[in-house]
C-alpha cells in the first residue's frame, strides 16, 4: 500500500456498493470490519458475473489467505460507494487484488486493501493452478 490515497485510474474496474444500516458503528461511520465484506463482495461477483466462480459446484476455488486494509477517510450510511479493483500479482495457483472504496464522486480513496486468493481444488483443498479461464479474465484487470 501507498503513502499516497489512491486514483481511480490506478485500476481496472469498479463496481457500486451500497452500504447498510448494520454497517455503521455508534461513532457514525462504517465499521472497519464491514470494509473486507465489501472488497470480498465486489471481487466474487466480478468473477460469478463473468461465469468464473460458482460457488457451490466449480471444482477450484479461490480461498483468501492474506488481507490488509488502509483507512483513510470514513465512509457511512447511507451511501452507495465504488470499490475499485485491479490483479497485482497473478501467480500460478495465487492471485493479489488491490482493491480501493471510494465515496461518490470522489477521486481519492477513503481506503485501500488487498487480498490474495490461493486457488485449490474443493475436495482435497491443496493448492492447484489457477484455470486458464480465470487466468486470461485476471490478466485482463492487470493495469500497467
Amino acid at each position: 500500500m501507498s503513502a499516497h490515497r489512491p486514483t481511480r485510474d490506478q485500476f481496472a474496474v469498479t463496481r457500486p456498493v451500497p452500504t447498510r444500516w448494520a454497517d455503521n458503528d455508534v461513532y457514525g461511520h462504517v465499521n472497519n470490519a464491514a470494509y473486507y465484506g465489501f472488497f470480498d463482495t465486489a471481487v466474487n461477483a466480478w468473477l460469478i458475473e463473468r461465469g468464473l466462480l460458482d460457488p457451490a459446484a466449480s471444482d477450484a476455488i479461490g480461498l483468501v489467505i492474506e488481507t490488509g486494509c488502509r483507512y483513510r477517510a470514513a465512509l457511512s450510511f447511507p451511501e452507495t460507494i465504488e470499490v475499485c479493483l485491479r490483479v497485482e500479482t497473478l501467480g500460478t495457483s495465487s492471485v493479489r487484488y488491490a482493491l480501493a472504496l471510494f465515496s461518490k464522486g470522489q477521486d481519492r480513496a477513503a481506503a485501500e486493501g488487498w487480498f490474495v486468493h490461493v486457488y485449490v481444488d474443493r475436495q482435497t483443498r491443496r493448492p492447484m493452478p489457477i484455470p486458464a479461464p480465470v487466468r486470461a479474465a485476471l490478466e485482463s484487470l492487470i493495469v500497467a
